[in-house]
């Protein structure tokens, strides 16, 4: 027996909701639809599946819980691949609206869908066109979320964060940095492949340091982030905790091999080591 084919208007009616709003759900992923000619069919399993996802997510906001991130984080996938920057906006919105926060969007969903993206293009599957493209959209968005990792009042401390000499990647620790300050610190991103010099002397003119976080993404470095950390320890205070960290720096004992104080596979690695070092000096 053939299962039934609903119109998205059908749907929208079902669902409660105007016929622009179920296109919208169409659009962010939420929905699947074929379009034949000029309209758009749904299956009838597919309704009743977003019916009872809704109902999930209501349940979930009256118990004080964010809907599940992971089918998020593949919607915001989806539209980074396509290279569709409002409808990756789309996905985001969407998310905050059925109770994720702006942390949750940043690990749960960006970094997840950057993570399928880059193994993609590893694995041959995608051209390193539609990696850059997502990273451009992906920053965008980060554009966007920033402001609201902002807190009032006076802030635990300043954290200096950037890449070394030869690492192109400013967007691991732009992701930082937010979710740093969503911490209650002052942030200094300095972004991608920042001479030793600029790096050593924005570190020492930042106002009550507590350390400084430099992301590694690119192999074969090591020389450089030597470099850097050896600069750092000369100019800086021995309480200042410099941070080593990324996807090219796999254990603490790599990172301390660079020359670090520590190492933060992680962004809550990060922020809990930052934390205990205020906490000891209170």
């Amino acid at each position: 027996m053939l299962e039934r084919t609903l119109t998205l208007q059908e749907v929208a009616e079902a669902l409660g909701v105007h016929y622009m709003t179920a296109y919208r759900y169409v659009r962010l992923g939420l929905l699947d639809a074929t379009k034949v000619g000029a309209a758009w069919q749904v299956q009838e399993a597919e309704l009743e599946r977003l019916l009872a996802e809704r109902g999930a997510d209501v349940d979930r906001r009256h118990r004080g819980r964010a809907a599940d991130p992971a089918p998020w984080a593949a919607r915001l996938e989806s539209r980074l691949r396509a290279g569709d920057e409002p409808g990756s906006w789309g996905v985001v919105e969407a998310a905050l609206s059925s109770g994720a926060v702006p942390q949750d969007v940043y690990l749960e969903m960006v970094v997840p869908a950057l993570r399928n993206i880059g193994a993609a293009w590893a694995a041959g599957e995608i051209d390193v066109g539609v990696e850059h493209r997502a990273t451009v959209i992906v920053m965008r968005l980060i554009g966007r979320l920033g402001p609201r990792f902002s807190r009032r009042g006076q802030t635990r401390g300043s954290i200096v964060l950037g890449a070394p000499p030869g690492d192109h990647h400013g967007l691991p620790t732009a992701l930082l940095g937010d979710l740093v300050r969503g911490a209650g610190f002052a942030v200094v991103d300095l972004g991608a492949d920042v001479p030793v010099d600029a790096f050593v002397q924005s570190a020492v003119r930042a106002e009550r340091l507590v350390a400084v976080a430099v992301g590694v993404t690119t192999p074969d470095n090591d020389e450089s982030v030597r470099a850097l950390t050896g600069a750092l320890r000369r100019e800086l205070l021995g309480d200042v905790l410099v941070l080593v960290g990324g996807g090219a720096v796999r254990t603490r004992e790599d990172a301390l091999a660079l020359g670090a104080d520590d190492w933060a596979p992680d962004a809550l690695t990060a922020i809990a080591l930052l934390e205990d070092v205020v906490a000891r000096a209170s």
